[in-house]
């Protein structure tokens, strides 16, 4: 017998438990007061102030939009776009709130284009727990590098995923190539 082994995982599992048990009592599980983890794991690694960003997988902060691995990747190099604001409808951003993640969404590409040459992306956002979004409150965008028989014979027969890489050894190369990327083109 063979063996995943996808640790990261199980929070996701405790996760949808809790979202479970929340609205079995029906308590919100996002209000406009962010104040703790349960509420919003994007304002909580935007509020560590940098001395937890690896911790929390935060690898950019910009000044309106920050870039954050995805803890449940859907593929490897799977990245979440962040803005700073925790808003909910992509019709309430305007100027460099909309804008500086589209930009953040371009450099991720760009850097993930040096590291891995994914032959395509996936790129997009879920508004409202009916549209997919896990995370209703706080509006973000995915990135999903792809290859050509990424989605192989493992998700149709088990509902399982093989990420290669782990979160923590990616994090690290691209964190360094982000800067070696940044520093070489002086662009944001």
């Amino acid at each position: 017998m063979r063996h995943l082994w996808a640790p990261w995982r199980m929070q996701y599992i405790l996760n949808s438990v809790q979202q479970r048990k929340r609205e079995e009592k029906n308590i919100p599980a996002h209000n406009s007061i962010v104040k703790s983890h349960e509420a919003c794991f994007i304002c909580d690694a935007l509020s560590s102030a940098g001395e937890a960003d690896r911790e929390n997988l935060l690898v950019h902060r910009g000044q309106n939009a920050s870039i954050i691995l995805n803890r449940f990747p859907y593929n490897n190099g799977h990245l979440l776009i962040v803005p700073h604001q925790h808003l909910a409808n992509l019709t309430d951003f305007a100027g460099t709130l909309l804008h500086e993640p589209i930009e953040l969404l371009q450099l991720s590409m760009k850097v993930l284009n040096l590291m891995m040459e994914p032959q395509g992306y996936n790129v997009g956002l879920n508004q409202g727990r009916v549209a997919g979004a896990g995370l209703p409150g706080h509006l973000h965008w995915h990135l999903v590098p792809r290859w050509l028989g990424d989605v192989n014979f493992m998700p149709t027969l088990s509902d399982t995923r093989v990420i290669v890489d782990s979160l923590d050894s990616f994090y690290l190369r691209f964190q360094k190539e982000l800067t070696a990327f940044l520093n070489q083109t002086g662009s944001v």
